[in-house]
């Protein structure tokens, strides 16, 4: 069925009952799965760290974190989240609805963003690839961040295009907080605000270009008060951060992103680029001749605002690795006004429209799919894990994580169980977990295996199969953990609970 039959139906004839469906179906797709999808690190962090208080987050956050690096991300997030979960709890389908709720909003907006560019058509094909897209629904399920700061930024491009429009100061003062709010949310909106800012440099408008940079102080005085701690925490990313220097292999990659999602089985990747390819290069070929002919089409607008940022964010992290792909989730929101504009608004074939279309709903039925399934790295059933050591646990077993990201989650899941972690090595990329942090958390690693199984008859010793398979590429036999584990103590049982494997060791 084509969009139009769609628009001809009789259920869908009244706008308001096309917007209405539409943002019913986003609704159901960010349900789907919202009490059975596993968790991760990051996300038990966000629930754990969030339920202390706006105190002891300042705190955990802010203080000297010595050789490692403590949480970088500003507070607002975590601040709203635990507002969120006074009222609401902390079970993963309340948690999770203030992501749902955040990704709702940004879909209304993509209608709204796409009714102020084009027509009402054209942003009820936008809602609905935003509301179906695998990046968006994803992300609104995720206990992180990221679909709030894709609202906030969203807000913040809905403004602009009306204080552009209208003049009025009340668009630009809502950019200012909107701004303001995301940069609260996440230091890398920076990326997406500077090239929304800079349009009209583009279009030689010097009216909007003095309102906009009005508008951006006031959104930075907003900001000051975690701005002036911004230097400290980039000193943190200087000593070490897991982020590597992104190739252009990792521009290819956002492609699938935007229009599938990773991760994905390695016999899907082939077709999953394919579409995206194909579709990216369609869109391109017909925003061209609009870019040639004028850069203040609207158009080119929406196209420059789904790959500035991204380039930009790349270029940069040549310099300081930042690059994440999920930071870019407003940028995938324009990309899906971009599609629809493509589609409904210049000169295609009706193959080439129907190809374009089937290629996106099977690239969105692959994303939604194993969105729903995927329980690899670094997932796990860790409410499971919860259950099965606090039955099997005597008194005198230690339970060890191999490190952080296998604690947390289990943590989350029984609050009472008695577990400890491995830190990571001081300095790398990887030791983000400050002492001041793990302070706040009521947590506290160990340095090493021995000090950790010292006196213990009995060792429980959880692991991810990824961190073994990773030292067996270099050439080792396996994980070094586990291997004086495996030397010096007696293996009773070994277990495999999705990617995780747990060993319980005795003294001989």
């Amino acid at each position: 069925m084509k969009f139009q039959d769609i628009n001809r139906h009789p259920l869908t004839q009244n706008p308001k009952a096309r917007f209405t469906v539409i943002l019913l179906l986003a609704l159901i797709a960010r349900l789907l799965g919202i009490a059975s999808r596993p968790i991760w690190y990051d996300e038990a962090f966000a629930i754990l760290f969030s339920a202390k208080g706006p105190s002891a987050m300042l705190y955990g956050t802010l203080a000297p974190a010595g050789v490692g690096s403590s949480d970088i991300h500003p507070l607002g997030y975590y601040i709203l989240l635990w507002a969120w979960m006074k009222i609401f709890g902390e079970t993963l389908v309340a948690v999770r609805a203030f992501s749902i709720l955040a990704g709702l909003i940004t879909v209304i907006l993509v209608y709204r963003i796409a009714c102020a560019y084009f027509d009402i058509e054209t942003a009820q094909l936008s809602m609905l690839f935003a509301a179906l897209a695998p990046f968006q629904i994803h992300y609104a399920q995720e206990i992180r961040m990221y679909s709030l700061m894709a609202m906030w930024l969203l807000l913040a491009t809905y403004a602009y295009q009306r204080g552009t429009g209208t003049g009025q100061a009340r668009w630009w003062f809502v950019f200012s907080i909107a701004s303001a709010f995301a940069q609260y949310t996440h230091n890398l909106s920076a990326f997406y605000l500077i090239v929304l800012a800079s349009l009209p440099l583009f279009k030689k408008d010097w009216k909007n270009l003095r309102a906009v940079t009005t508008a951006g102080i006031f959104a930075i005085l907003l900001y000051l008060p975690w701005l002036i701690q911004l230097p400290s925490q980039f000193a943190t990313i200087q000593q070490g951060y897991w982020v590597e220097r992104p190739d252009v292999a990792d521009l290819f990659t956002l492609l699938i992103v935007f229009t599938t999602n990773t991760p994905l089985p390695a016999t899907w990747i082939p077709l999953a680029l394919l579409i995206a390819l194909f579709t990216v290069a369609i869109g391109i070929k017909q925003t061209a001749p609009f870019l040639l002919q004028t850069r203040q089409h609207k158009g080119w607008q929406v196209f420059y605002l789904s790959f500035a940022p991204p380039l930009l964010l790349f270029l940069f992290s040549q310099w300081r690795p930042v690059y994440i792909e999920r930071a870019l989730l407003p940028s995938g929101a324009i990309f899906c006004i971009w599609l629809a504009w493509v589609l409904r608004n210049t000169p295609l074939s009706a193959t080439i429209r129907n190809f374009l279309l089937s290629g996106l709903i099977i690239a969105s039925a692959m994303g939604i799919h194993q969105h729903l399934l995927y329980r690899d790295f670094p997932y796990g059933p860790f409410q499971a894990i919860a259950v099965s050591l606090q039955e099997r646990r005597t008194a005198q077993d230690v339970i060890l994580h191999s490190n952080k990201l296998t604690m947390l989650p289990t943590l989350y899941f029984d609050r009472q169980l008695p577990q400890t972690f491995i830190g990571d090595p001081p300095g790398s990329g990887a030791d983000t977990l400050a002492p001041a942090t793990q302070e706040v958390l009521g947590i506290a690693e160990e340095r090493d295996l021995l000090s950790a199984i010292a006196g213990a008859e009995r060792i429980w010793y959880i692991i991810y199969t990824r961190a073994i398979e990773e030292y067996q590429a270099r050439g080792k036999t396996t994980h070094p953990d586990l291997e004086f584990l495996l030397s010096n103590y007696r293996l009773i049982s070994k277990e495999q609970w999705d990617g995780i494997e747990i060993y319980l060791f005795t003294k001989p």
